[in-house]
């Protein structure tokens, strides 16, 4: 463009009053394109500038320090010096009522900065790094530092940044509108970090301000405060490399996984009953995960979330760790940390539903956006919370690219994806009439589907080794079969069939179990039809449910007995183990989410010997391969006798192509003398786990430790041997 003569300020308050109705509009905070406003302007072959500045005295412009002329007696000021160019950037003075003088770079003198492209993707659903576009990022514009600014609001009439750095005042900082793209930005040139900032959307169709965080946000204030917290690029100096490259080409179909569920804020405290940070975590985490042989911690959602008792499941900050433990880097260091030690991590990850807090997505732009506008289809009656739109693509894109940013960015090993079988059915947990069929007059929801196989997809093939594991709990078939077979692409699947039958068994009395031994038997109809991981939850030892040592039956000394002889039956059996924290030393008392675990429990002999139980278990289901390698597969296990009712016993051979495990169980407080059974060959068979040993607080009975298989057939076997069943124990043996 020419450059253009000065024009006299008379001449552009004359222009100006021909768009006195844009200038109204800007003043009070409606305006849909300040850009066509405010910043460098053209009319009538004219070029100058025009800035909105509220409480301002006085405004220069730093080139000749020449004074920008107040239009009228409003807060709009001009500067008639010619431009070379439409988006030159002029460094302005202000003096406010107390003299005090402040300098910036204008923000409305730069040019759009998202690329059409970036648009484009995330309009089909499809940009996996969008977390890198939307939000808030540091940026160098023409060398000027600052901090790009964006969100999706396709039915607001004005969006504005607000934050301590402008007042919170919406007139200040109006974003560009991105046309059709339902995208606002702004670029505001020298923001520092830790600035707290939110969105101020005006709808477009009822005018009602709201206040909103950044769902694209990497860090948010510490609740009960709600504000976005501006963050630098991180530049984390990642120490895993081992690790990732060892993950990428890892086979975990045949890998022992035993998973640690672990809730950071009431794991371990302070000494003031304080949280710990990330840090401190990491390093007391993977000592005790060492010690007692886990192989990945599973996080409660640490996602950010305002309310404490939500544990986390109704998130606000899908990509921000939250604050109560500190800042993202300190997140990263957990991670690096766990994996430097040969732990996995693997975050529990909220996709189904969100809250409806007024500062998060709930009608986050005055519309159902993230959500449906049909409470039938869009709310969530038992939780009180929203359910995400998956027909939108802008939604899926939204959660596809939290997926991807806690791997990416923060290196999670996996996801375990929350609530699954409310997302596949659009009448889960509804009354008749209370539900809208899908366009084949099913129930399924059909952009669910598409979601969840969408994400298994992209995550599987972008980041070979990582586990994505559904909590799923209704009889959909093929979970965790690959997509274009039919399935929905799962690495696992939570095994709720099993571990529900399991404990309704264990909380009958010994005397009448042998009425419900098929609650044992049942489960190996089903169980190579999925890859199954084992799960004994947080939500099995809350809300009354009592803790897993009370939910067994019997004096003090059974108690403990049922439970050292439950771990043994889960971590023998096919499929991965999951096992909550407290669990692995028998906590008495529920779990509460206020209060760290009851650690000083430790110091009787019957916990610590659960605790110890736990450790050999571990270690025992990572050493014998026949434990693990066939978890999914039906070679892996074999029958010996599932038919013994009269005497509650079980027994089965856990198998390699090379080797097998023999396992027998004694669900009764009576010990079984002479007890046979047959086994695969003859030969010397030692005893390399007994539950009911003294290093667990057990009364040592049962076997002694080599017991010799002679040619005498039994159950359809050439060989057998004969035991002493120790009571409600379990007994382990292995060709010697």
């Amino acid at each position: 463009m020419s450059i253009k003569k000065a024009i006299s300020a008379d001449k552009i308050v004359s222009m100006l009053e021909t768009i006195q109705d844009d200038l109204d509009k800007i003043a009070l905070a409606r305006h849909h394109e300040p850009f066509s406003v405010l910043g460098n302007q053209a009319m009538h072959g004219n070029t100058f500038t025009l800035f909105y500045s509220p409480d301002t005295c006085q405004l220069s412009v730093t080139k000749d320090n020449k004074p920008a002329v107040r239009y009228a007696n409003t807060d709009f000021f001009i500067c008639s010096e010619p431009a070379e160019k439409i988006g030159e950037h002029y460094l302005v003075n202000r003096t406010d009522n107390d003299n005090n003088v402040t300098s910036f770079h204008d923000p409305y003198s730069f040019k759009p900065q998202i690329d059409d492209f970036d648009l484009h993707l995330f309009s089909e659903g499809k940009h996996q790094h969008i977390y890198r576009i939307l939000g808030a990022h540091p940026k160098t514009v023409d060398g000027i530092e600052g901090v790009l600014f964006a969100t999706w609001a396709p039915n607001a009439g004005r969006v504005s940044v607000i934050g301590d750095f402008n007042g919170w005042d919406g007139r200040r900082h109006p974003m560009r509108s991105r046309g059709g793209s339902g995208v606002w930005e702004l670029f505001i040139p020298e923001l520092k970090n830790e600035t707290l900032y939110k969105f101020e959307i005006r709808n477009r169709d009822s005018g009602a301000i709201l206040s909103k965080t950044d769902p694209y946000a990497q860090q948010f204030e510490l609740r009960p405060k709600t504000a976005s917290v501006i963050r630098n690029e991180p530049v984390f100096n990642w120490q895993d490399d081992r690790w990732i490259k060892a993950r990428e080409t890892s086979d975990w179909l045949h890998e022992p996984l035993s998973i640690y569920e672990c809730h950071l804020g009431s794991w371990q405290r302070g000494d003031m009953g304080e949280f710990l940070n990330y840090r401190e975590l990491a390093h007391r985490l993977v000592d005790y995960l060492k010690d007692t042989g886990f192989t990945h911690i599973e996080l409660l959602p640490i996602t950010e979330h305002p309310l404490d008792a939500s544990w986390g499941y109704q998130t606000t900050g899908y990509f921000a760790p939250t604050s109560r433990f500190g800042a993202a880097d300190d997140f990263r260091y957990f991670v690096d940390y766990c994996h430097q030690h040969d732990i996995g991590v693997l975050l529990d990850w909220v996709p189904a539903h969100f809250p409806k807090d007024e500062h998060g997505l709930a009608g986050f732009d005055g519309s159902a956006l993230y959500e449906h506008e049909d409470p039938r289809k869009g709310e969530h009656r038992d939780w009180g919370t929203l359910i995400y739109n998956y027909g939108r693509n802008e939604v899926k894109n939204f959660l596809l690219a939290s997926a991807v940013f806690w791997i990416e960015e923060c290196h999670i090993d996996g996801l375990r994806v929350d609530a699954v079988a409310s997302m596949l059915y659009l009448d889960y947990s509804r009354e008749d009439g209370d539900w809208v069929p899908n366009l084949h007059g099913g129930n399924e929801n059909i952009e669910a589907i598409e979601f969840m196989r969408d994400l298994n997809t992209v995550t599987h093939a972008n980041f070979p080794g990582t586990m994505i594991m559904a909590e799923e709990s209704t009889a959909w078939p093929q979970v965790t079969r690959p997509c274009n077979i039919g399935g929905l692409g799962f690495s696992m699947k939570w095994n709720m069939g099993w571990m529900h039958d399991t404990l309704n068994y264990f909380a009958n009395d010994p005397v009448y179990r042998h009425y419900h031994h098929d609650q044992l038997t049942f489960g190996l109809l089903y169980l190579f039809t999925e890859n199954f991981i084992l799960p004994f939850s947080h939500d099995e030892v809350v809300h009354g449910k009592n803790s897993m040592l009370y939910k067994m039956p019997g004096d003090e000394w059974q108690r403990f007995a049922n439970l050292r002889l439950l771990y043994t039956y889960m971590f023998t059996y096919p499929g991965k183990k999951l096992l909550f924290m407290g669990c692995e030393f028998g906590q008495g008392n529920e779990w509460n989410h206020d209060e760290m675990l009851d650690w000083y429990v430790l110091q009787y002999p019957h916990h610590a010997g659960i605790k110890k139980l736990v450790a050999d278990l571990n270690g025992l289901y990572t050493q014998q391969s026949a434990l693990h390698k066939y978890d999914f597969d039906p070679i892996g296990f074999e029958w010996i006798d599932c038919h013994d009712t009269d005497q509650s016993v079980l027994s089965y051979l856990r198998k390699t192509e090379n080797e097998s495990i023999v396992v027998v169980l004694n669900f009764t407080p009576v010990i079984r003398d002479n007890y046979r059974i047959g086994v695969p060959v003859e030969g010397d068979y030692e005893i390399i786990f007994n539950s009911d040993s003294d290093f667990y607080a057990g009364s040592n009975a049962g076997s002694n430790a080599i017991l010799h298989a002679e040619a005498i057939p039994w159950m359809n076997r050439g060989a057998s041997l004969t035991l002493s069943l120790p009571p409600l124990a379990g007994l382990v043996l292995k060709l010697k």
